[in-house]
């Protein structure tokens, strides 16, 4: 009986640390124009050579999180997505679905949070990427998101790359 206790107090204490956890998260915004604040990152990636990755997501959602602390706490990860792309972290919240955004981007919430889109520099929308296809675990694999940046970077899909 006492183990049963214990084990019980011990999932209590642990969901009570990740909610705290999730309270201290604010990567997204639903208060944000996305789309004023997507059309700058297009700017600033048409400038820098870079492309646009985004984010989708929200607060309130763990993954999201994890993947942004898996990524910011592996400094090769880090500096292979800062090197290829601008990245904005665009909210889906029940404050804020960002509807038209959705619909533009053909409805990439249909595949859970988050969800990452690749923009060129012109805006356009070049990849979608599901990412529980990122997942190991309750975290990330490093060989795939290191893949999922290295595929989509503006030198993978450079036509002059693939001429024989």
């Amino acid at each position: 009986m006492k183990r049963i206790v214990f084990a019980l107090l011990f999932v209590a204490a642990s969901l009570v640390c990740g909610a705290q956890d999730m309270a201290k998260f604010k990567l997204y915004s639903p208060e944000a124009n996305a789309q004023d604040e997507i059309a700058t990152a297009v700017k600033q990636a048409k400038q820098e050579g870079k492309h646009v990755l985004v984010q989708i997501g929200g607060n309130w959602c763990i993954w999201c999180a994890r993947f942004y602390n898996f990524v910011q706490t592996d400094a090769s990860l880090d500096s292979l997505m800062n090197a290829n792309y601008v990245v904005y972290h665009l909210n889906w919240s029940k404050e804020n679905k960002n509807e038209s955004i959705m619909a533009k981007y053909k409805f990439p919430d249909r595949f859970g949070f988050p969800v990452f889109l690749v923009l060129d520099q012109e805006g356009n929308l070049i990849h979608t990427q599901n990412s529980s296809y990122l997942e190991e675990a309750k975290s990330y694999s490093k060989e795939k998101v290191a893949g999922f940046f290295a595929d989509w970077s503006p030198a993978a899909i450079d036509p002059s790359q693939h001429k024989n």
